[in-house]
């Protein structure tokens, strides 16, 4: 079922399934999620009547048939199996409606024949893969069988691209579309196909005959075997369904005792097996799935369209398109009909097929454009279909709870990717907003955080898309418990003891908040006061207490207590205090930088606290104005560190204009070297801070700047190039645009421009009403009125 690139063709064998007293074995070869191969099965198995029907996969999942035929099973579906001791180490073995596989497990159960599974058992699979050393937990997509690393286009590795090239086609793909896709049902001899694909498949093996391997030579010894029992137990006709290549193995004649030989001591590991839903994207090639197709969309079209599947197809793709307000009438639908059965024509094929159908979307829908074309090949070809697997398939206690959760917050599992905005305000967004966050404590990636539209943190953005592989992903985190909660729980606690730094411990008593765990916030509290406590590194502390005072603000929105928190981030912010000025000293350009950002860092979380009481004097933001003022005399401090300090205290209105002129022109003067002058600017302008809009405004700074940088000596110059090309490169293309025409007026008409009037730089000599009334429309509707009847309204509507 799962063979990557041996598997690709179809083979089979006579009649012979209907023959009393145990006649030879119906042999039916299949190209893996191939519709015409499914199509041939169906008809083969209709014509044949066997005894039973015996297919290509893991017999730990004879258990699991009879669910293929539940109401609610709805394919692309997968057979999982991981080892019970590691649920990360696993194997899939998927299945869509068009794989001839699950055509014979459904003809079986409708006509109330027995279906057996006869490959290799997953316990020698999965044994088998962790002797090879494949890492633990990566569900690749990859059945035991496939060989999705074969090393060279060879015939084992590429039997169709050999069958297509002895045939006379460079193109394997559109070979066998026209030899076997394009077959419609009850075309001559059911068995045909299969009987002259044995033949081929034959003559392909004996070429390989000094290259046998290992692996499938005791893949097949193991289903002889199954086959001998099920012709002994069912006298009125056995079936296989099998990879193509495995036929010519399986109608050798071989002796039983060398078969049971080749099984005999394989490793074997315990396992656990279950339906999980698959989707059409992880069964294409560029999915990574060694067995894949590369238009899986398509060919479950090819499959369902039961007449004219050029005319519906391109049908779909008219209404994708429209969709995307793209202008495709019906007439845009007869007419590429039409070009792709002429091209058909033109090139020698019994029907279009997917290369024909393509052209003349691209042609005639798109006008000749691959960008719209691209999203048809996206949604369409590959397909975004997810399958669906029923409630009584079997599962680890985690997967129920976290499909009951899924159903009571309608948040219903999609392979598409999509964008959810949350209101933490309504009950049921703030639960999908904790179920989401859970996961993610636990690896299972459903959703990622995006950043928000709106400002408020009563409002979450999320990007959510379903990965099949995130079964095993569920699988994997049981270890932590038997539902979301409490194996989230469990994994916070522990990830919290083997923390490596102290910045860890606080993200993670962050995502406990936002992940609603109180059971597990005590104990990485304490965690994190321990850590706290030990830790002198300043910068450990300050990249710390950002994520820590963060966590204060959920407080309100999700209704947790967050007593413990303050006080932590209390005691944080005052060491950071005592230990930073000591800490800037001696610092090399890129320590300098660092500590540059953790300065805004803390800033920020300072602002955020507001004016706690900090341990000792005065509350936390008055000392941090200190530990600023500090730094900014502090001469051994990097300048990038001095200058943002005086920046800092300036946008908190604890610096008068002046004060912060004076304090430049200090550090500006002839006596302070180029470099250190350069690095003190990008600390006050540099770094996004928005510092071009003060230069623009304030003519006194720039003026400094201006004096300075023109009297940096020659010598000089080149070494703090570069400094200053990064400070104003970080600039707003407007903002360097009015510097420099500022500049370009000269210290004279500059003066004039911004320091008339009252001697407030920027600002004119009154107010200009008329302007004012013009603007007044506009904020009135930002601020939800009507539109104003007059300019006296809107005092009172923001009143």
């Amino acid at each position: 079922m799962t063979d990557a690139g041996t598997d690709r063709a179809g083979s089979g064998g006579p009649g012979g399934a209907g023959e009393s007293g145990g006649g030879p074995p119906l042999l039916l070869g299949v190209r893996h999620h191939g519709p015409g191969s499914a199509r041939a099965v169906r008809a083969a198995l209709d014509a044949a009547r066997p005894g039973v029907v015996l297919v290509e996969g893991p017999p730990e999942a004879d258990a699991l048939i009879p669910l293929a035929a539940d109401e609610d099973m709805r394919p692309p579906v997968a057979l999982l199996a991981h080892a019970v001791d590691e649920p990360g180490r696993s194997a899939f073995w998927p299945l869509a409606e068009f794989s001839p596989e699950w055509v014979a497990v459904r003809w079986a159960l409708e006509h109330d024949v027995p279906a057996r599974f006869i490959d290799l058992p997953a316990a020698h699979t999965l044994a088998w893969r962790a002797a090879d050393g494949h890492p633990d937990g990566r569900p690749d997509g990859l059945g035991p069988g496939d060989r999705a690393g074969a090393a060279s286009p060879d015939v084992r590795g590429d039997p169709l691209a050999a069958l297509a090239a002895a045939a006379g086609h460079d193109d394997p793909e559109r070979w066998w579309e026209d030899v076997i896709e394009h077959r419609g049902p009850g075309e001559g001899d059911p068995f045909a196909p299969f009987t002259a694909l044995e033949e081929a498949m034959t003559a392909l093996r004996e070429t390989e005959e000094n290259e046998e391997e290992g692996r499938d030579l005791v893949r097949e010894a193991h289903m002889r075997l199954q086959m001998r029992a099920a012709l002994r137990e069912f006298p009125q006709g056995v079936a296989v369904v099998c990879g193509a290549w495995h036929v010519p193995a399986l109608r050798r004649r071989a002796a039983v005792t060398a078969d049971r030989a080749l099984v005999k001591g394989l490793p074997r590991t315990k396992v656990e097996m279950t339906w999980v839903p698959w989707t059409h994207r992880r069964l294409s090639r560029a999915g990574g799935y060694g067995a894949g197709i590369e238009s899986p969309g398509w060919y479950g079209h090819l499959f369902t369209a039961v007449d004219r599947p050029v005319e519906r197809w391109l049908a779909k793709v008219a209404g994708l398109l429209r969709e995307e307000d793209r202008t495709v009438s019906p007439a845009h639908v007869i007419e590429a009909a039409r070009l792709a059965e002429t091209l058909a024509v033109i090139r020698g094929r019994p029907l279009p097929g997917l290369s024909e159908t393509t052209d003349a979307v691209r042609a005639v829908m798109c006008e000749g454009s691959d960008v719209p074309l691209a999203l048809v090949h996206d949604r369409l070809v590959v397909g975004d279909v997810l399958g669906e697997v029923p409630a009584g398939a079997p599962a680890v206690p985690l997967q129920r709870d976290l499909t009951r959760i899924q159903r009571r917050l309608r948040l219903k599992p999609e392979p598409a990717r999509r964008e959810l905005e949350l209101d933490l305000r309504k009950e049921t967004d703030a639960g999908r907003s904790r179920l989401l966050h859970r996961l993610r404590l636990l690896g299972v990636g459903w959703g990622e955080p995006v950043a928000s539209r709106s400002t408020g943190t009563f409002r979450e953005s999320w990007r959510l898309r379903w990965e099949p592989e995130l079964s095993v992903r569920v699988a994997e985190a049981g270890v932590w418990g038997t539902t979301v909660l409490s194996a989230a729980t469990a994994r916070a606690e522990a990830d919290a003891v083997t923390a490596q730094d102290l910045a860890q411990v606080t993200a993670l008593a962050e995502r406990c908040l936002l992940a609603g765990l109180p059971d597990a916030l005590a104990p990485v509290m304490r965690i994190l006061a321990d850590r706290a406590a030990l830790d002198t590194d300043v910068g450990h502390l300050a990249q710390a207490l950002p994520a820590l005072v963060r966590s204060l603000r959920y407080g309100d929105v999700r209704g947790t207590d967050t007593g413990a928190l303050a006080e932590v981030a209390a005691g944080l912010a005052e060491r950071v205090f005592v230990g930073l000025p000591a800490a800037c000293v001696a610092l090399d350009a890129d320590a300098a930088e660092e500590m540059r950002r953790h300065l805004d860092a803390v800033h920020t979380a300072v602002g955020l606290l507001g004016d706690a009481p900090a341990p000792g004097r005065g509350g936390l933001g008055a000392r941090w104005r200190d530990v600023l003022r500090t730094l900014t005399a502090r001469h051994t401090a990097p300048g990038v560190v001095r200058g943002r300090a005086v920046r800092l205290l300036l946008d908190d209105g604890e610096l008068a204009p002046g004060e912060a002129a004076r304090l430049m022109g200090l550090v500006l003067s002839p006596g302070t070297p180029p470099a250190d002058a350069a690095a003190w600017i990008e600390g006050f302008v540099g770094g996004g801070s928005g510092g071009g809009m003060l230069l623009l405004h304030d003519d006194r700074l720039l003026a400094l700047v201006d004096a300075w940088l023109t009297g940096v000596p020659a010598d000089a110059f080149t070494d703090v190039l570069p400094l200053l090309r990064r400070t104003f490169s970080g600039f707003e293309p407007g903002v360097r645009r009015g510097l420099g025409e500022l500049v370009r007026r000269g210290p004279q008409a500059r003066g004039s421009v911004t320091t008339a009037g009252p001697g407030i730089p920027g600002f004119a000599t009154g107010l200009d009403t008329e302007r004012a009334d013009a603007v007044l429309p506009v904020v009135r509707l930002l601020l939800g009125g009507g539109p104003a009847r007059d300019g006296n309204e809107l005092l009172g509507a923001g009143t």
